[in-house]
């Protein structure tokens, strides 16, 4: 089935005939946390997982809560640290910045259910690596894909931490919400857009159930934290180059000022760009970042710290396949550009020919859904601009405040080309544009308090109020040429189809109490309370304007109102014990509510889009779940064992996870008279188990590091069983059982293997990974195969030359051994059937080499 650009709309060409489709999101599992130990050194992260949401392809069954925003219209023809507040900072004082982070070992291990991984576990990766792809490749519970070497493609990045996707998962970086990390700017914006991988310092993944502390609305699992470097006392300047496959570089640039005056003022500024032609097919991916910070102490009794960052993509998309286009088309199918004559003929058929399919444009083999979902192009510009101001105060011996307020701008231009779509010209394609405008604001006050001896108290709050328009924007192809994808996605004189705008109120308030019951036992008791409100969806709507012109157009699920999900009492406890000093004993219980998703009208997976039929209208199928929609919750319960010594390292957890109210897309109703609505969809159970070990060999037989150097070989094993516990799913076409059937897009099992040396200068890493099949429906009949993945890199500093200093040269192989498999998985899974094109090839082997030095 044709998707819309990855803003939203995803009619079928089945839409209103079938109710095929279930949204990955609703279904995906209500997954706990994960499991993570910490390894002292080279040995992998952690970390905890939360769900997935995935945007269904027609509009029968729809879902798009991973990225509300489709990234082409794709539719069918009928028819989604702190510096010391006690004395005066130093020049030496330079607690949260690179220098200061933990180097004894590339991890740094936490209590509990916690961990992160620093700046010398990225190091160990290709340069510019997406850091979630470097969490995944370290640490059981996690699995990351992409359609791209470096994890740059937004649309393509598939990120899963024990069952859990990142649209319901707590994201902070440098404390700032940054939403639920959708592929389009709602809410927030994904942080690998607006933090350059070299200014990251650290990225902490909380196990258990979350963190009360967390501004997050989304949270159903696991919290990821991302900490940014602080600027250098000392003068400096950083620069890298990289020169990769497919014509891909990538310039890094880091200025430090050094401490400016008597009262220790410096900042730093990092600029990065990155280009890359895609692999397969036509067009490119650039990348523009810039990261400004300034830290400036403030007496003894603390400090302020002021970041500003923005980022510019423009990017042309892989295209989405089905296991079976995949097979016709080939591993390296792409849409069409630049032969639009194919194009045309393509069209053609889907929009004037009730019989088409692969056969009628010389693809045997294809069915005529997945005729429709070839296009001519896809594509989409997004920019955002985000600025904090964190101020962090000693304000008595014992209680500490951190105050922050943060505000974001973020535009972009998502477009792409839709078979189907007839123009007033009887032309049987146009171009689709959504233009979406975000703007939000908040803040977050904390305290810290040391009560007497035992008590570590908590607490605070946190605001944000969020604003969105997107106009929906039709423009038509014609005989004459195509139009510039780049040019013209911002530059046109478009048809206004519809226009929607909503406005988000969010309220949270949380306090705990860390109690020391002896000597290395802690218990931790406490709630967060949570209230979002959102109100608006269609503004106008000129659907039938555009129908006395002549245009050809699916139906458009204009819907408006208020929803607001609230919950004033969210428990979470978790204990703690060390004992017998290596051993570490942790448990961790909590409840967590997701407030309601929104998006446009033309998306999925959300209570404003996709909803009712031409019969029965978006707007009275809204009123009518208004009376019955819950927000989704999870209760999680977690166990786990660790053990820790210079030698080995070794975890294990189990978790459960209880899912209930889980929501999405659904048609009801008759086959001939379907409608789309947005319902409760039964509960999900999760079991799993992670185990994780390191062992560093040389170590073991007490050999001289000096001369042999160090190796750290670590192996983790994932086991989840998460499974759908509705016997009578109700569609259109009669009430289907999925109880015990496996959770769609996660793997049931996974297997990871490390292997680190350091000598001296030398250091080389290599990474293997088993991923079991995936499901891509939910009666667990189509899946994509298990696969393994490799990759080896390979560092080597030779210190000062002349007068560069710590020059580095770096080489790394991605997919080292070429295997073909599918990468990330976008949209909707279907019921049954090989019939939504939700597989992003992965990149075949790729070579990166980079140098580095300082100045």
């Amino acid at each position: 089935m044709k998707q819309f650009p990855r803003h939203g709309f995803r009619p079928s060409r089945r839409n209103h005939t079938t109710a095929r489709y279930l949204s990955s999101t609703a279904l995906a599992p209500a997954l706990g946390t994960v499991l993570l130990i910490s390894c002292a050194v080279p040995a992998p992260a952690f970390a905890r997982a939360k769900g997935i949401t995935a945007p269904p392809k027609g509009a029968n069954l729809v879902s798009n809560n991973r990225k509300a925003h489709s990234r082409r219209p794709t539719a069918r023809l009928h028819g989604s640290n702190h510096t010391s507040a006690h004395r005066r900072p130093r020049p030496h004082d330079v607690k949260g910045s690179l220098e200061a982070l933990h180097i004894g070992g590339r991890h740094k291990a936490l209590t509990g259910s916690e961990n992160v991984i620093n700046r010398k576990v990225l190091d160990d990766f290709v340069t510019g690596t997406n850091p979630l792809q470097a969490l995944a490749l370290t640490t059981p519970g996690t699995n990351f894909t992409s359609a791209d070497g470096f994890g740059m493609d937004t649309a393509s990045d598939t990120f899963y931490l024990r069952g859990f996707n990142l649209t319901q998962l707590g994201v902070t970086l440098d404390g700032i919400p940054m939403g639920n990390q959708m592929f389009a700017n709602v809410g927030g914006a994904s942080v690998n857009q607006l933090a350059i991988q070299e200014d990251i310092a650290s990225l902490a993944v909380s196990q258990g159930a979350g963190a009360l502390d967390t501004p997050s609305a989304q949270t159903l699992g696991g919290v990821l934290t991302y900490k940014t470097v602080d600027p250098t006392n000392k003068f400096k300047a950083d620069i890298s180059q990289q020169f990769a496959s497919f014509s891909g570089y990538r310039t890094f640039i880091r200025l430090n000022s050094g401490v400016l005056n008597d009262t220790g003022t410096k900042f730093y500024a990092a600029f990065n760009r990155t280009d890359q032609n895609l692999w397969a097919g036509y067009g490119y991916q650039k990348e523009y970042v810039g990261n400004f910070k300034l830290v400036q102490p403030v007496a003894d009794v603390g400090k302020l710290t002021f970041n500003f960052d923005y980022s510019d993509f423009d990017q042309y998309n892989a295209l989405e396949m089905t296991n079976n286009m995949e097979h016709v088309l080939g591993y390296k199918g792409s849409y069409f550009k630049p032969n639009y004559r194919k194009a045309v003929n393509w069209a053609n058929c889907v929009a004037f020919n009730p019989s088409c399919s692969g056969a009628a444009v010389g693809a045997p083999g294809l069915s005529g859904d997945e005729v429709s979902d070839e296009a001519y192009q896809s594509g989409q510009i997004q920019r955002a601009y985000l600025t904090g101001l964190k101020g962090e105060f000693q304000l008595a011996p014992n209680v500490r405040s951190t105050t922050l307020g943060y505000g974001q701008v973020a535009n972009a231009w998502y477009g792409g080309t839709m078979p189907g779509f007839v123009t007033p010209a009887q032309f049987p394609m146009a171009e689709f544009r959504q233009h979406p405008d975000m703007r939000r604001i908040g803040f977050t006050q904390n305290f810290d308090i040391q009560a007497g001896k035992r008590n570590a108290i908590k607490t605070g709050l946190w605001y944000q109020n969020d604003f969105m328009e997107t106009y929906n924007d039709l423009q038509a192809d014609t005989p004459s040429g195509p139009l510039s994808m780049m040019h013209h996605l911002h530059k046109s004189n478009d048809q206004h189809w519809a226009k929607d705008m909503t406005n988000t109120n969010t309220f949270q308030f949380y306090l705990q109490d860390t109690f020391t019951i002896t000597k290395g036992m802690t218990f931790l008791a406490g709630f967060r309370s949570l209230t979002q409100t959102t109100t608006g969806g269609t503004k106008w709507d000129h659907s039938a304007q555009l129908a006395r012109q002549g245009w050809q157009l699916p139906y458009s699920h204009a819907a408006n109102g208020s929803l607001t999900a609230a919950a004033a009492f969210l428990p979470h406890f978790s204990y703690n014990y060390h004992f017998l000093k290596n051993h570490e004993l942790y448990a961790d219980i909590a409840e967590n509510m997701r407030a309601y998703d929104y998006n446009v009208q033309f998306g999925s997976s959300t209570p404003w889009s996709g909803l009712g039929s031409r019969s029965i209208s978006g707007q009275k199928v809204f009123e009518q779940n208004k009376k019955s929609l819950k927000p989704e919750r999870t209760w999680t319960y977690l166990v786990g064992y660790r053990y820790t010594s210079p030698v080995l390292n070794a975890a294990v957890d189990y978790y459960h996870v209880d899912y209930q109210n889980r929501l999405g897309p659904i048609t009801s109703g008759s086959i001939t008279n379907p409608v789309s609505s947005y319902q409760n969809l039964g509960k999900e159970t999760m079991n799993g188990v992670d185990l994780i070990g390191t062992i560093h060999p040389l170590r073991l037989f007490d050999v001289d590091s000096d001369t042999w150097g160090d190796v750290a070989l670590t192996n983790s094993f994932s086991y989840n069983n998460a499974t759908y516990q509705n016997s009578h799913l109700p569609l259109a076409t009669g009430a289907v059982n999925i109880k015990g059937k496996q959770q769609v897009y996660y793997p049931k099992f996974m297997y990871k293997m490390n292997l680190h040396y350091r000598w001296h200068r030398l250091s080389a890493n290599f990474n293997t990974t088993y991923s079991s099949a995936r499901n891509l429906t939910y009666t667990n009949d189509v899946k994509t195969p298990g696969f393994w993945s490799s990759e080896l890199t390979g560092a080597y500093d030779f210190g000062r030359v002349g007068f560069v200093n710590n020059f580095q040269a770096r080489f790394g192989v991605t997919n080292l051994f070429g295997q073909h498999y599918a990468g990330g998985i976008h949209g909707a899974a279907a019921i049954r059937g090989d019939d939504n094109p939700v597989l992003f090839m992965a990149a075949p082997r790729e070579f990166f080499g980079t140098v580095a030095a300082q100045f």
